[in-house]
């Protein structure tokens, strides 16, 4: 039996929107790529219950079976999808260079281009009753899951320019906005308070924090407890949206590749190219901006663009 590596055209790391967009394009393009889904197939979207803001689904679906549209799709022009973690990477810093990665801790690979479509995980409060309702009232996303609360009482979980953000996008469709505040102040900036100020539906508590989301199959209230005098009461709302961050799915990638403070990758202009050669990001792996499904399939289809163009220069 040989111990040759397995060479790969084009290897993406991570599914979900970016992946499997990428993964069609560099399939039509003959680059025969080959993905590894990581641990949750199909990413973030799959936690999604309804998704009804995707162009080309006029009745909506859920985000699972969008998902495997995608990998359909995907299969149906040739690419192999293979369920399993990249755990190590060893990435070439040279032009036409080959990079190798770990699967599995066990299994190393050799690719000619890399596209990263990791994701970033949204950071929730761990509570047990937070974490049942996910996709049943509670989400990280307002513009993604906003509409389903047009004209109720919502809940936002934050300080920061994020909770000021989706607390102001609420309130212009919401009946009422509450923001929950750990501490005494917020930590947005200026501008983003006074807007939240002036916005008259929206109602900010401070030294609040969820005792417990309220509900069984669906949010039905929420308890929240002060922690200074410790007192609690039930806010009636129908939906609660968690807006304390996003963690980029980076770490293997640190000191490897450039990224920001916080972990996102930086790519080159309007480009997905990271600062190595061959080696492309795509997704919210490497936006913090607009973190939507269809903006990730859009930075996909770069990706697979700059790759095809990569390997093209070579010949």
């Amino acid at each position: 039996m040989s111990n040759t590596p397995e060479r790969i055209k084009c290897l993406i790391i991570g599914s979900g929107p970016a992946g499997y967009t990428a993964a069609i394009y560099a399939s039509r393009a003959d680059l025969k790529p080959v993905m590894y889904t990581g641990m949750q197939m199909g990413g973030q979207l799959t936690t999604t219950t309804e998704v009804d803001n995707y162009p080309g689904y006029p009745n909506g679906t859920d985000g699972t079976a969008m998902m495997e549209d995608f990998k359909n799709q995907a299969e149906r022009f040739g690419t192999e999808v293979r369920f399993g973690l990249i755990t190590k990477v060893n990435f070439s810093d040279k032009v036409g260079g080959i990079h190798k990665v770990t699967v599995d801790e066990e299994t190393e690979i050799e690719a000619e281009t890399v596209i990263i479509c990791t994701g970033a995980t949204a950071k929730y409060l761990n509570i047990e009753s937070e974490q049942r309702l996910i996709g049943g009232g509670v989400s990280a996303c307002a513009t993604c899951d906003g509409f389903f609360y047009k004209g109720q009482d919502v809940i936002v979980v934050g300080a920061g320019d994020t909770a000021a953000e989706e607390a102001t996008y609420l309130a212009n469709i919401c009946n009422k906005v509450t923001i929950l505040v750990r501490k005494d102040y917020m930590k947005a900036s200026k501008a983003m308070q006074h807007r939240v100020a002036k916005t008259k539906n929206i109602e900010v508590l401070f030294n609040t924090e969820i005792d417990e989301v309220l509900g069984e199959q669906v949010v039905e209230g929420v308890r929240v407890i002060n922690n200074q005098n410790k007192e609690t009461k039930v806010v009636d709302v129908t939906g609660v949206f968690i807006a304390i961050g996003h963690k980029p799915n980076t770490d293997i990638f640190k000191d490897i590749l450039d990224m920001d403070a916080v972990g996102y990758l930086i790519t080159k202009g309007k480009s997905t190219k990271t600062n190595l050669p061959g080696v492309f990001a795509a997704g919210d792996v490497q936006d913090k901006e607009y973190r939507q499904a269809i903006t990730a399939a859009g930075t996909g289809c770069m990706a697979a663009l700059d790759s095809e163009r990569y390997l093209g220069a070579l010949e």
